[in-house]
């Protein structure tokens, strides 16, 4: 038998999250919770895209699922208008003994970040309390700025300045509130919006600045912020809509961590609806690793999904990066913990030959 998972989720993350677990050898999918009435009822197949039927029907009675005694829940439901809800969701998991794998509340990717002390306390005393693991990542929040950076300054004779930049056109991301409302796309650029609230960056992404400083053994003065916005040059169409000429197309933000007056571990997103907005601005379509220091590296990562799309390979390496460190999290001793605190962890069984 394998680790015994239940999914919580089928939106954007989860659909891949639920494949993810299905063609993993050490994984077992026994139960899948949803929050809709109109998935209830059906096998998880329907609600992912997948040909072959899995026999694990949708529920929302999440008692009846959890009493299913998986060993660990991967939890991908909606948290960027419900944080608090969200934190109880995993906290309840944990009180009851069982290890959960997180995408929803990013900014806990370094759970010892004090901007996130609300949220992950509660969340540490069920771990506690249930003899139980959390992780929270994914690709970014996750992989590309906590894994990415410690293991290549590991090649480094001295190390100066680090900078993780995520470059990516959301086009076709599909998660309209997210950019028009979370994220401002759509609206006037100086449009007040959840991203850009005071503090808001460095509680989302302050963590990976954090984990990076914490995994070198170096000790931060300050973490700071800084962001900038551009308008669209004309209107442009997508599955989310119409974006009319002169809102935001394309926005730009730095998380900054001071070591000795000097920002020296930099978080940086480049963020587009159009390719041709912002022409300045650095282009790309994923992640990049810029290590100042001796030798001078930088380290690229581009992703595409089988359709060529770069959004979605992203999405899908969000589901991946916590599915596939289900047994790692399984087999390590409580509590909330960060990347740098698990084994490495590789794409061990999941080969498949080319059709």
């Amino acid at each position: 038998m394998g680790i015994k998972v239940v999914t919580w989720g089928t939106g954007n993350v989860g659909c891949y999250a639920v494949r993810a677990i299905i063609n993993h050898p050490e994984l077992e999918l026994i139960g899948h919770i949803v929050s809709s009435e109109e998935k209830v009822g059906k096998d998880v197949a329907e609600l992912t895209g997948l040909e072959q039927p899995t026999s694990v029907i949708s529920s929302n009675n999440i008692d009846e699922v959890l009493a299913l005694q998986p060993d660990c829940v991967c939890y991908t439901a909606h948290s960027e208008t419900r944080l608090i809800e969200a934190a109880a969701d995993q906290a309840r998991c944990l009180a009851a003994g069982i290890n959960v794998v997180a995408s929803s509340l990013f900014m806990l990717q370094y759970p010892d970040n004090p901007d996130v002390a609300f949220i992950a306390d509660p969340i540490k005393a069920a771990c506690q309390q249930g003899n139980s693991t959390c992780f929270n990542n994914g690709i970014d929040p996750g992989f590309a700025n906590d894994t990415m950076p410690l293991l290549f300054t590991g090649l480094s004779e001295y190390w100066q300045t680090i900078r993780m930049q995520e470059i990516i056109n959301y086009a076709t991301y599909e998660q309209e509130h997210t950019i028009r409302e979370v994220m401002g796309f759509g609206h006037p650029i100086d449009h007040p919006c959840m991203l850009f609230e005071p503090n808001m960056l460095s509680m989302a992404w302050g963590g990976s600045v954090r984990s990076v400083a914490a995994g070198l053994g170096v000790e931060l003065d300050r973490v700071y912020e800084v962001h900038q916005r551009l308008p669209l040059e004309d209107d442009i169409e997508n599955a989310m809509g119409v974006f009319k000429k002169g809102t935001t197309g394309a926005m730009r933000f730095e998380v900054r961590g001071v070591i000795d007056g000097r920002d020296a571990i930099v978080l940086e997103h480049i963020t587009r609806l159009c390719d041709d907005v912002a022409p300045a601005w650095p282009h790309g379509k994923g992640y990049k690793v810029i290590i100042e220091g001796e030798p001078k590296m930088e380290i690229s990562m581009e992703m595409e999904d089988k359709n060529g799309d770069h959004a979605v390979a992203g999405v899908i390496q969000t589901a991946t990066a916590i599915v596939n460190a289900i047994p790692a999290v399984v087999n390590h001793p409580l509590g909330m913990v960060a990347a740098l605190d698990l084994a490495k962890i590789t794409g061990k069984g999941l080969y498949r030959p080319k059709s």
